[in-house]
């Protein structure tokens, strides 16, 4: 009989061959999508203008491209050292000089003559990969560097009327006709890459238009979840413990289609400045591996000179990885972030400093990757089962398999010696799940209309309860006949940061679970003492209230409060979960090495 997770898979997959909408009306599927849903990564390109060394007439910058030996086959052959699927092309970018690429009849900033959208577009298919063009919202660095790089006269002679460019509402019109053109007239763009909106897009139905005449195209959005958008790209986050861990500072809960958009070279511009920045491999590996952990596409920015080569330092970087990648690809593509609705190990944080995340196949959800980036001090590995059985332990890059123990809803690993300095990845095959209640009952105190309480143990993970802003807060979950419990499995709503930081001048925290009690009881009405009282880490993916030893039908959970402050509006009491699972057990075994 196949596994709830091998049915969910499965319901997943053929979601892909229909549109489905959430509250939000928002496409969580589509088949638009189904090739960005199998990616792991994209190339981005800042490329335009103001480029190192940066040029104020559109010819002259054209003929620099072109004597320097400007070739897309380039862009696609670094595209495939990063194991990418797509690149996008930022040259339409505000602080670049809003230039566009590709010859246009629409006058207003620079055009070239050349086709180098159309060029790259040709090179990328030929090796199978996509090309998005970005597209900006924003006039306000109309005249960056003292340059005015729109020409309002041109294009309101080209109207027959009176628009200022340098306004919103008549950049806003400039933009639109440049969507349409584009859209027109390069059928095999797969999509636009959209920094947050603009209010005549917006007003005029633009995206609207988009899907009418181009329904194959996707649109993704920077920094905004706009529901007619197939992606939400969060951009470049610094400052989380590990470095690296990218998914902290994200706020998009699977499964919406999400991209990390990053800096290679994590300081300095996003364009290339004249500069060969240093790379740090350790982060720039981690973010890759801890995105594929949590279902995130890595959407990397590389500064291409303006002959289009990557300076050395990124070039180098980019042999490195192709490399680094092969031998571990299995663990990374064709998988799915483990520890959330997709089941799977715990990641995080393991034993004696240990820091790693975990991916499971998508054909085999009973396959499991322990992807351990920061190693711990000792020889021995020690991580959460979530209930499942672990049959094998494998080195993936060597085929070595390593002995384990598992009880107490651990397995650890031991007689590792052979760490590797940024990923060293075990394959997992598992045995099934146990020690799980099913057909478990949920109420509580409170409920948003659309978001009862009856989702916390459907097993949809497309169905969550939202407290409906209220905290404190009670669920009670009824086993339907008395019985043992040990722990309780938490699956939050995946839809804020849990690293707490000031970006784009709001304020973020999570809205996950803090202070706790959990209280038992036999008819659901006396309930005495709380058994277990605590603080729930603020960390993504599944988290376990660990209780003693009880026997007992009803098991409440009374949530205090959460980690967002009441300055923190967009999180504050915004408690939300996915699934909630009841243990009555743990699995044990052990097994030997080879």
């Amino acid at each position: 009989m196949r596994s709830k997770a091998a049915a969910l898979l499965a319901a997943l997959a053929l979601a892909l061959t229909m549109s489905v909408t959430s509250s939000a009306r928002a496409e969580l599927f589509h088949p638009r999508q189904i090739w960005l849903r199998n990616s792991t990564a994209g190339l981005f390109l800042h490329w335009g203008m103001r480029t190192n060394p940066g040029y104020t007439d559109c010819a002259a910058w054209e003929k620099a491209v072109t004597d320097g030996g400007w070739d897309p086959a380039y862009w696609v052959r670094e595209a495939r050292k990063l194991h990418a699927s797509y690149l996008v092309l930022a040259s339409f970018h505000s602080r670049l000089g809003y230039s566009r690429p590709w010859p246009s009849k629409i006058p207003g900033s620079c055009s070239t003559k050349r086709d180098f959208l159309g060029e790259l577009i040709k090179a990328a298919r030929a090796k199978g990969l996509r090309v998005i063009l970005y597209m900006t919202d924003d006039p306000k660095w109309h005249d960056e560097s003292g340059h005015e790089w729109l020409d309002s006269a041109a294009y309101s002679a080209y109207k027959g009327k009176g628009v200022d460019l340098t306004t919103r509402p008549g950049f806003g019109e400039f933009s639109w006709d440049n969507f349409v053109e584009v859209m027109h007239n390069y059928p095999g763009l797969a999509g636009f890459w959209i920094d947050n909106d603009n209010e005549y897009w917006e007003q005029n139905g633009l995206y609207e238009l988009i899907r009418k005449e181009r329904p194959d195209m996707l649109l993704s959005n920077n920094n905004e979840d706009t529901p007619i958008m197939d992606t939400v790209s969060n951009e470049q986050k610094t400052g989380m413990t590990p470095a690296y861990d990218y998914p902290a500072a994200t706020w998009t809960p699977m499964p919406r289609l999400t991209e990390a958009d990053f800096k290679l070279p994590t300081k300095g511009a996003w364009w290339y400045d004249g500069s060969d920045s240093d790379i740090d491999y350790p982060v720039s590996v981690g973010r890759y591996i801890t995105n594929a952990g949590a279902s995130i596409k890595n959407l990397i920015a590389e500064t291409a000179m303006v002959n289009g080569r990557f300076p050395d330092k990124q070039e180098a970087f980019n042999d490195f990885l192709d490399k680094y990648l092969d031998p571990i690809w299995e663990s990374i593509h064709g998988t799915e972030g483990g520890g959330y609705m997709y089941g799977g190990l715990q990641p995080g944080a393991w034993n004696d400093g240990a820091y790693g995340t975990v991916t499971v196949a998508k054909t085999n959800p009973h396959r499991n990757y322990l992807h351990v980036l920061t190693r711990p001090s000792g020889d021995t590995l020690t991580v959460r089962d979530n209930g499942y059985r672990v049959a094998r332990v494998t080195d993936v890059r060597t085929g070595h398999r390593f002995a384990f123990t598992q009880a107490n809803g651990r397995v650890t690993i031991s007689g590792i010696t052979n760490w590797d300095t940024y990923d060293t990845v075990f394959r997992v095959d598992l045995a099934g799940r146990q020690g799980l209640y099913r057909n478990v009952a949920a109420t509580a105190t409170a409920s948003a209309d659309d978001h009862p309480a009856a989702n916390l143990t459907d097993g949809g993970y497309l169905n969550y309860w939202d407290s409906n802003a209220t905290v404190p807060v009670s669920i009670t979950l009824d086993l339907r006949r008395r019985g043992p419990v040990r722990f309780l499995a938490l699956n939050q709503r995946e839809n804020s940061p849990t690293h707490n930081r000031e970006t784009f001048g709001r304020k973020e925290d999570s809205a996950r679970i803090k202070d706790y009690e959990v209280y038992v009881s036999d008819d659901g009405v006396t309930w005495g003492d709380p058994i277990k009282t605590g603080v729930l880490e603020s960390a993504k993916a599944v988290r376990f209230i660990d209780l003693p030893p009880t026997t007992a039908r009803y098991i409440k959970l009374e949530v205090d409060s959460t980690w967002a402050a009441e300055t923190v509006p967009a999180f504050y009491k915004k408690l939300a979960i996915d699934e909630i699972h009841v243990g009555w057990g743990f699995p044990s075994g052990r097994g030997g090495s080879r």
